[in-house]
């Protein structure tokens, strides 16, 4: 861990990120469906629906978003695996029941991003500063990596890595891959200058890894070569995902603008002004319409070329999680305690439901069921919810 801690930029001299591994190439499921963190799911979501059920999966005050639930894959398995801000990892049924629960190391913000799944392995960053792999099946500790003071993002999962943002105390950070089979470090840069919450987006296509920071820089290496690129700066701290999308990086930024950037070269393509803070991460559909919620308690619907205004709808509080999209229609939490479902095209409300914390996670589909988590209030637990068709 010293040894990490001192260095500014350090690698393998054998890492190949594109080299060939006997690992699976690709998540079973990770944050934000994939590399480019778009938040597109291609299913539709019920006309209605209904709780089936809810579990106490949260109790800390820290008002960042809450870990998202993931599902665990296979064609013989509904079941989720969810993380808490008390540190705590479960593996839950279609019917509620858990099947599993395990714990990091103590920390008083306990986990807020939210898992991979590969290879039979659950793999998740905690605020203890450290990189956990799961059984998936039991539960059971693969293998910890400490990497620095905190981490407040979520791993990103290719071809036998893991990637993720990593906090220190000074305030500073850095980006690490991390083998995925072993937890080795085999690339860390310490290059950002704040705290990184921000998770990576890797996009292979125009050949950039791209991450935001508390110190308001977006900041590109390219890829697989991971040298240093480019940076972005924004008057505020850059606290949710990037999303990438026909050569863009798509970000909210605490200077309340949203902003698309040139991933080949950092320059800034377009910009649109909320009136409050953007923390939440945007969604980007196939037809290039980019989702994204603000401090404003509006969600906002962009052109992903031009940053050109399709719609706004008001929800009852602040919109800090992060949005997804599907077919049709588009799914964000908020601070009044609700769960929107809103057309894609218009953003009229389709349906709405009401839970009792600050709906703060995305919302996973999965089996025709939605799961998601909210954050604590006062002296009650934030709940993961299950909702059914009604």
């Amino acid at each position: 861990m010293a040894l990490l801690a001192g260095c500014v930029t350090s690698a393998d001299e054998e890492f190949d990120p594109l080299a060939r591994t006997a690992l699976e190439e690709t998540a079973v499921t990770q944050f934000r469906g994939g590399l480019r963190n778009r938040g597109y799911v291609d299913a539709t979501i019920p006309g209605a629906v209904e709780v089936d059920w809810a579990m106490p999966v949260n109790r800390g005050e820290h008002t960042a978003a809450k870990s998202t639930p993931v599902a665990v894959g296979g064609d013989d398995s509904s079941d989720v695996v969810v993380a808490g801000d008390t540190g705590t990892v479960r593996r839950v049924s279609a019917e509620g029941e858990v099947l599993w629960s395990t714990e990091v190391e103590p920390t008083t913000r306990g986990i807020h991003g939210t898992p991979a799944v590969a290879n039979g392995t659950v793999y998740v960053g905690a605020y203890d500063g450290a990189m956990y792999a799961f059984d998936v099946e039991t539960g059971e500790r693969r293998w910890r990596t400490g990497v620095g003071d905190a981490i407040g993002s979520s791993p990103v999962y290719y071809n036998g890595v893991c990637y993720i943002a990593v906090e220190y105390a000074d305030p500073s950070g850095s980006v690490a891959a991390l083998d995925a089979e072993t937890g080795d470090v085999r690339w860390i840069d310490r290059r950002p200058t704040d705290h990184p919450h921000s998770t990576v987006a890797i996009d292979r296509e125009a050949g950039r890894l791209v991450v935001g920071s508390n110190d308001g820089v977006c900041y590109a290496w390219t890829f697989p070569g991971l040298e240093r690129a480019w940076t972005f700066e924004t008057d505020g701290a850059i606290k949710g995902p990037v999303a990438t999308y026909d050569g863009l990086a798509v970000f909210g930024s605490w200077d309340r603008h949203v902003y698309g950037v040139d991933l080949a070269d950092g320059t800034e393509a377009w910009s649109f002004a909320a009136e409050e803070d953007v923390m939440s991460g945007p969604a980007v559909d196939p037809e290039g319409t980019v989702y994204v919620g603000s401090h404003d308690a509006r969600l906002y619907a962009l052109e992903a070329a031009t940053g050109e205004e399709r719609w706004r709808f008001q929800a009852g509080g602040w919109i800090i999680g992060s949005v997804t999209a599907t077919r049709e229609h588009v799914l964000a939490g908020a601070y009044d305690a609700r769960l929107y479902a809103l057309e894609a095209a218009t953003g009229e409300e389709r349906w709405s439901v009401e839970g009792r914390g600050h709906a703060t996670s995305a919302v996973l589909l999965d089996d025709g069921a939605l799961y998601y988590a909210e954050r604590a209030t006062g002296e009650r637990p934030g709940l993961l919810y299950r909702l059914v068709p009604a």
